[in-house]
């Protein structure tokens, strides 16, 4: 029983677009209500997820990077000042006379990076200390620079909830860290039974179809799929693939980069925190604006599922 679930986490591993996209189709054909509990389901999913992934990540390795955090506040360069004045572009180039389109696009390019990118980059082999160094960081900074960003480009000052955000960041992200890497690094990891390790990986895929099931099956009420809403769609195609390529051309001005850094960089810059964004839009803004913001929604994840196919006939050249 033990080696036959090992292979189905084997599988599932090296098949990761098959979890992606089974769990958008059950979220858009299923849709739930929003709920405290739900809220709480993906929570505690991405925190157990982020436990079993830093279970291989070493606590000495984390804080080098932290030391010198070059690479990560680089990502947060690209991410917040890079990424919004594109997406600003391309809302005025493309959509010329819809304002709430282009503060769409503006808010989405505008928030936090997604805790998934971690998860991604552990999948695909990337520098798991570099994006969690970057998450931290952004963790921290966007509390401060988000409300000074939208005040100084849109003149609205935005009453957000940034306490209760830091916290779920943090227990998603930083308390099963330091918990995992610390396991790792003293607690003996490797004498876990094997048994144990094959239920806790697959749990952890388990988990994160559920976090992607749910964050579909909260958005997708909200997306009218008529032809009026296709050029939204080209154009969040669009700008989603080129935050994957920045990141990966960002990666670029390291002569010393390596592959791992690569990656971390193509997840910690093409992933957002796009739930952050919708809420943000439907909270402060007519609900025209949280369109574009929701169709993020649609791409990240697949496309996210695509670069190590891509990346792996490319990155190591």
């Amino acid at each position: 029983m033990i080696n036959f679930l090992a292979k189905i986490t084997a599988w599932l591993g090296q098949h990761m677009f098959f979890i992606v996209l089974s769990g958008l189709i059950a979220g858009f054909l299923i849709p739930l209500p929003d709920s405290p509990a739900l809220r709480a389901t993906v929570v505690g999913s991405f925190g157990y997820m982020t436990f079993v992934t830093a279970l291989g990540t070493s606590l000495k390795e984390f804080l080098r990077v932290l030391k010198k955090p070059v690479i990560p506040l680089w990502i947060l360069v690209l991410i917040h000042v890079v990424s919004p004045c594109i997406a600003w572009l391309a809302g005025l180039f493309f959509f010329s006379g819809d304002p709430y389109t282009q503060l769409g696009y503006l808010i989405a390019a505008s928030t936090p990076i997604g805790v998934t990118s971690v998860i991604w980059t552990a999948l695909t082999g990337g520098s798991v200390s570099v994006a969690l160094v970057a998450v931290t960081l952004d963790t921290l900074l966007v509390p401060v620079m988000l409300p000074f960003f939208f005040k100084a480009v849109i003149g609205q000052t935005l009453q957000i909830d940034y306490l209760q955000m830091m916290v779920q960041l943090f227990a998603m992200i930083t308390i099963p860290s330091i918990a995992g890497m610390l396991i790792h690094d003293h607690g003996r990891s490797d004498m876990l039974p094997k048994s144990l390790k094959v239920i806790g990986n697959f749990i952890a895929k388990l988990a994160f179809f559920a976090v992607i099931f749910i964050n579909a099956a909260l958005v997708g009420p909200d997306i009218a799929w008529d032809l009026s809403t296709l050029k939204i769609v080209l154009v969040t195609m669009f700008l989603v693939a080129l935050g994957y390529a920045m990141g990966y051309l960002g990666s670029l001005v390291f002569k010393s980069r390596s592959r791992e850094v690569a990656l971390a960089m193509i997840y910690c810059v093409g992933l957002r925190n796009a739930s952050f964004g919708v809420v943000l839009a439907l909270t402060f803004f007519p609900h025209a604006v949280a369109i574009p913001v929701t169709m993020t929604i649609l791409y990240q994840q697949p496309f996210a599922a695509i670069i190590p196919y891509f990346f792996g006939s490319t990155g190591n050249k």
